[in-house]
């Protein structure tokens, strides 16, 4: 109780600090906010990518031969049609051949109707699988939205469509379970006219009061960012808008935001820094050590949007998306999980599955991962390192994603106790200096704690 309490208090001094601070438009300053603490507690968040591209919801795989970037079901508009693209062949075949040449993508807004959407059940899968927050695409760079914006008018789901408030009734579900609710937000649209015509007259006129909206009316615990890379963050007067939701917002002392905020700004200004894929742009972040709060994001599968063409091979196992969440978190950072939703509302039962088998690991090993931090003295990440570590407090825990019969740990004071997860037996442990030998309890399919990666508790090894 008292640990509770002194978050709580350590909390609020936090809050009412950065309250008394006033934020100017520029990045020193902008820069200077902390990340709130709720955003590093959290660890794992569920990302939705929704919008008329799940109408289409089609990309080639990676059994096509494409890389990361050209798996994106939610840039079916642009690659269809920009005929440099070198996947824009594959998606005029797949166009042509499924709607006919006469089918402009405007049309598919007919058949966005959402019609199985049930908000609470959509909560209810987020809250199961354990994550803390949700991200829903607000406006993806097609510029349609999902909320009955002023700037995008009859392009957005409450004039057309649905003819529904889907933001509006997902953030109500997602709030009553207790959870954050954050909204993706592109900055850019590849095909609005104000855009091509004048970017200043675009950013003035739309995006700047646009975003305005969205965050007075919906009140977002993240403002995640996206499409920047056109453009300076001068330009899209970034510093501009952050220093009004620092200091003016109604959420001005609990919003978290990203890096995405000017072609130069990802991991160097902003917030969070972010990786996509394990990509920072098109550089490979694998082996970064990070020293700033930070999130990976990911689709369970290739794509964020929905994409039909994706068969089993394509969606990572449950087993892989728990060892992911386990790498993120023992680096400091979160893991933003994608899902992608039907055009009529559904979240696909194989993604529903792997969600639930990740909150049925995270009720066993929850200690490990909330509210934890990187161990200092942890070994430098390797791609195929089996053993990772997490701090909180004085309490030390070893996670590995492997079973292993024996297990050495160095660099720890001798800890009070060591226990397996949620496993009732008691764990035979040996000390020889500075190393910790653990040896595995004898377990049956009857008391193994769990599937996929366990953790061993070493009480007050932290020190």
């Amino acid at each position: 109780m008292k640990k509770v309490l002194l978050s709580a208090l350590l909390s609020v001094c936090s809050c009412f600090a950065m309250a008394q601070k006033t934020y100017e438009a520029n990045w020193a300053s902008i820069d200077s906010r902390p990340v709130p603490n709720w955003f590093e507690d959290a660890k794992f968040g569920i990302f939705i990518h929704w919008g008329l591209f799940s109408v289409p919801s089609y990309a080639p795989t990676a059994r096509d031969g494409m890389g990361v970037y050209d798996q994106y079901s939610e840039w079916y508009w642009q690659k269809w049609q920009d005929a440099k693209s070198k996947t824009s062949p594959l998606f005029q075949k797949f166009h042509n051949r499924v709607y006919g040449t006469d089918t402009k993508y405007q049309d598919f807004v007919k058949d966005f109707k959402a019609e199985f959407f049930k908000p609470d059940e959509w909560a209810k899968v987020f809250e199961q699988a354990g994550a803390k927050y949700v991200v829903l695409t607000s406006k993806h760079h097609e510029g349609f939205t999902l909320w009955p914006s002023a700037q995008a008018w009859n392009w957005n789901a409450v004039d057309v469509g649905p003819h529904r408030d889907l933001l509006g009734d997902l953030t109500s579900a997602v709030k009553e379970k207790g959870l954050h609710m954050g909204y993706y937000y592109s900055l850019y649209e590849w095909y609005n006219p104000l855009y091509k015509q004048s970017v200043n007259r675009y950013v003035d006129e739309h995006m700047i009061p646009q975003l305005k909206d969205l965050v007075t009316r919906y009140k977002p615990d993240v403002v995640w960012t996206d499409g920047e890379w056109d453009h300076s963050s001068e330009v899209w007067k970034s510093t501009e808008f952050l220093a009004w939701l620092y200091n003016e917002s109604p959420v001005k002392e609990t919003v978290v935001v990203n890096d995405r905020w000017g072609k130069e700004t990802r991991s160097k200004h902003g917030g969070i820094y972010t990786t996509e894929y394990d990509l920072v742009h098109s550089g490979n972040a694998d082996n970064t050590k990070f020293t700033h709060p930070w999130e990976e994001c990911r689709g369970i599968g290739g794509s964020f949007g929905y994409n039909r063409a994706e068969i089993l091979e394509d969606y990572a196992t449950s087993a892989a998306l728990v060892h992911i969440l386990i790498e993120k978190v023992a680096r400091g950072g979160n893991l933003l999980l994608n899902v992608g939703p039907t055009a009529d509302g559904r979240i696909p039962v194989i993604m529903q599955q792997r969600l639930k088998d990740m909150g049925d690991w995270l009720k066993v090993n929850k200690d490990a991962i909330y509210g934890t931090r990187a161990w200092e003295k942890a070994p430098a990440f390797k791609k195929g390192t089996k053993l990772f570590f997490t701090q909180k407090g004085k309490d030390l825990y070893v996670l590995t994603t492997e079973w292993m019969d024996n297990l050495s740990v160095d660099g720890i004071t001798k800890p009070q106790s060591v226990s397996l997860l949620g496993f009732k037996g008691a764990v035979k442990t040996s000390m020889k200096g500075n190393q910790l030998t653990i040896a595995a309890p004898n377990v049956t399919p009857a008391t193994i704690p769990c599937q996929h990666a366990w953790v061993y508790k070493l009480e007050g090894a932290g020190r």
